[in-house]
């Protein structure tokens, strides 16, 4: 008895957290916890249903980032705030923006007279969550740097990572195997702002962002007028809202062109429970509104 206690403690000190991890983002909270396991605490800054676009950290989450050794960034542009949240982290902290380090994507429209204003840097589209490819790339790189910290687990965290890219592999097969199902001419997607450039790109279809990479940006009456017309002539079967955008516009878009307003998708992935599961409801939600 006294040597199977003996063996359980050892076997919990075993896997003892030995990395402390502050992230930026619920999807890189839950690709941190993939790839860390327990060998990582991770530290949710900016929480499910959150902006991620804007963070003014509590006092409670500025004491709980204390003691982190990596802070887990999306990088690109998106979160504006850096600079002052860097400030108020330990000066050991390593900040890691994960999207710098993943092929980037001009964040523009398909309809040319759309201004690009907004917060996010040199007009990158930042939602590169959306290829599921860059989320692979991704994957990697969170096992490097914590590899980097606690060398001691760099095997872990590498197993770690196989095992979920091999559950991406699995995704990316299971989502061009739905999306097979929507006919070649059927593949519009009229959003609401500029977040679906990647999965526009990976997976054939033709992007038309409402409202631009900003989504606080409305398009002024000659454009509205242009996107209305092409629109009708491409006979678009629906329009997608997203969760967190004010729908207001759309709802006219569909108004003055009878298209129907599918349900909402996930754009910046704060109000999906994990990576997986945001990406098989947004593909079952475009394939079942393109056609049916």
């Amino acid at each position: 008895m006294r040597l199977a206690t003996l063996f359980l403690a050892f076997s919990s000190w075993a896997v003892a957290a030995e990395l402390k991890v502050a992230t930026l983002h619920p999807l890189l909270a839950d690709l941190a916890g993939q790839v860390g396991g327990s060998r990582v605490t991770v530290v949710e800054l900016v929480e499910k249903n959150s902006d991620p676009h804007h963070f003014e950290p509590t006092p409670q989450q500025i004491r709980a980032a204390g003691d982190v050794d990596l802070c887990l960034a999306s990088g690109m542009g998106l979160e504006s705030y850096l600079p002052a949240l860097r400030s108020l982290l330990p000066p050991t902290t390593k900040l890691i923006e994960i999207g710098n380090s993943l092929p980037a994507l001009e964040g523009g429209c398909d309809h040319p007279d759309h201004a690009h204003h907004g917060d996010h840097s040199h007009g990158l589209d930042p939602h590169w969550w959306h290829s599921i490819d860059a989320f692979r790339r991704a994957t990697n790189l969170t096992a490097q740097a914590f590899a980097e910290a606690d060398p001691a687990g760099a095997e872990f965290y590498r197993n770690n990572a196989q095992l979920y890219r091999a559950e991406l592999d699995a995704l990316e097969k299971r989502t061009k195997r739905s999306l097979a199902r929507v006919p070649r001419d059927l593949r519009i997607l009229p959003t609401a702002h500029a977040a679906f450039a990647y999965f526009c790109r990976d997976f054939g279809f033709t992007a038309i962002p409402v409202q631009g990479i900003n989504r606080e940006q409305m398009p002024d009456a000659g454009s509205l007028a242009k996107l209305i017309a092409r629109l009708k002539k491409d006979k678009v079967p629906a329009i997608f809202p997203e969760k967190s955008s004010n729908p207001k516009i759309l709802e006219a878009l569909t108004a003055d062109t009878g298209i129907r307003l599918a349900p909402p998708l996930i754009a910046d992935g704060t109000t999906a429970d994990n990576y997986i599961s945001m990406v098989d409801y947004n593909v079952g939600t475009i394939v079942k509104a393109l056609t049916e």
